[in-house]
């Protein structure tokens, strides 16, 4: 029994130092993650608020950011492999892109969940300028 710990140990010690790289990255993800489903969640309120209803949270949407959260960071480590191991002689940073296009993401849905929060003209104009950027830079490629 101890012999078979030992190498459960070892093994969990050899995956930690293999993703040691990336939790710089995985720490990023979670913090844009947790940010926009902290947003989402007073966006919901103030919407209910506005509307005259009655707002109540489900675990449904945790739930739902629990598996997002999951599912983006083996993405990540899954990405981190084929960057290392696979296709180490091309240079990609797939990581670090994969990584990069989640927080692009999540920051744009925050940027909606701010605007739903605030009616501040600042926050829309914001909203309408990074969704104008990212619609040329996808028409330019």
């Amino acid at each position: 029994m101890e012999a078979l710990c030992r190498y459960f140990n070892g093994c969990v010690a050899a995956l930690m130092a293999l993703f040691a790289p990336i939790v710089p990255l995985v720490w990023c993800v979670v913090g844009f993650i947790s940010f926009d489903f902290l947003t989402g969640v007073l966006a919901s309120h103030a919407d209910a608020r506005r509307e005259g209803a009655e707002w109540y949270f489900t675990s449904a949407e945790a739930w739902r950011t629990a598996q997002k959260l999951g599912f983006t960071i083996i993405a990540l480590c899954m990405a981190y492999l084929i960057d290392t191991l696979m296709l180490d002689f091309m240079h990609l940073n797939l990581t670090k892109l994969f990584a990069g296009f989640v927080c692009g993401v999540e920051m744009w849905s925050f940027l909606e969940n701010a605007c739903r929060i605030s009616s501040s003209p600042m926050l829309n104009y914001l909203r309408r300028w990074v969704g104008g950027k990212v619609r040329k830079e996808v028409e330019r490629e």
